[in-house]
């Protein structure tokens, strides 16, 4: 079976069932009081808790918003959430599939242990457009994703149209027994904050989507090979003169700040038959 295929499958379980599978409570107030540092909450935020369990960070977080919003899909944790949010009257609990959830019409944080089964849909919603009052989010993920979202190496065009927009950086990795009953796996404290300037603006966004799925298509490709069809000749030495980097250099090495710069002179010095097309939802 084909991966993509895999993963619309877990989404589609997911969505269609209580629970999702292999639910792992945190339990280490360690890592709470971590998480609620790190997001930086201000008294008139409106902070998400998403899979919010039995509410190991929810109430914390009521202690620092101004309003919190606790979602969590399995019944049994939803009755838990809502017996305790009654001394909170800043916490509101929602009984709802994460990625059926519509989010709020104001600027908005996520503080949150997510499930690793749905990460990557999880992250697609919050950062793909137009997701357009999400602030920031600390969010507790498997180890080995976190690590992938901030590679110095580049290679999924996706990541690389997130960190346009958003600075991604992986904190620490928390260990498996701080969960109930541990994972299999680490976990990671992860992250994201909206750049106060993008790389690239909200209006070029599927612009330059086509420009990184076309040279990222082969991400271990010299970038002067990878941007040829582009670029030509003459420009991509200059270009790479200008970015302090060998045509003969992987793609993938390439820094947001140099893809940007690429981007931009793709729009001011290319004719736009030759830009790659981008697709039709976003990156």
């Amino acid at each position: 079976m084909h991966s993509n295929d895999k993963k619309h499958r877990k989404v589609r379980k997911y969505l269609s069932g209580p629970n999702f599978s292999g639910q792992h409570l945190l339990h280490s107030p360690q890592v709470v009081r971590k998480m609620i540092d790190k997001a930086g909450i201000r008294s008139g935020d409106t902070v998400l808790d998403l899979g919010a369990g039995k509410g190991a960070l929810t109430f914390d977080l009521a202690a620092k918003a101004e309003r919190v919003i606790a979602v969590e899909n399995d019944p049994r944790f939803a009755d838990i959430l809502r017996k305790k949010a009654q001394a909170y009257a800043n916490v509101a609990i929602v009984e709802r599939n994460i990625l059926s959830l519509n989010w709020p019409k104001r600027p908005f944080r996520v503080v949150a242990s997510i499930p690793f089964s749905i990460t990557t849909p999880i992250l697609v919603k919050l950062l793909d457009p137009p997701s357009v009052h999400f602030r920031s989010a600390v969010l507790l993920i498997e180890y080995g994703a976190a690590k992938r979202f901030t590679s110095r190496l580049i290679r999924d065009p996706r990541i690389l149209g997130w960190r346009m927009q958003f600075d991604l950086e992986w904190i620490e990795m928390v260990p498996r027994d701080h969960f109930s009953p541990p994972p299999r796996v680490d976990s990671a404290i992860f992250l994201i904050r909206r750049k106060a300037v993008p790389l690239v603006a909200d209006g070029h966004r599927r612009l330059f989507d086509g420009l990184a799925k076309y040279a990222l298509k082969h991400p271990d490709l010299p970038a002067g090979i990878a941007l040829k069809g582009v670029f030509t000749p003459p420009q991509i030495a200059r270009l790479c003169r200008n970015l302090g980097v060998a045509p003969h250099a992987p793609v993938c090495t390439l820094t947001e700040a140099q893809w940007g710069e690429i981007f931009r002179t793709m729009i001011e010095h290319v004719p736009p038959y030759r830009w790659p097309r981008p697709s039709g939802n976003g990156a």
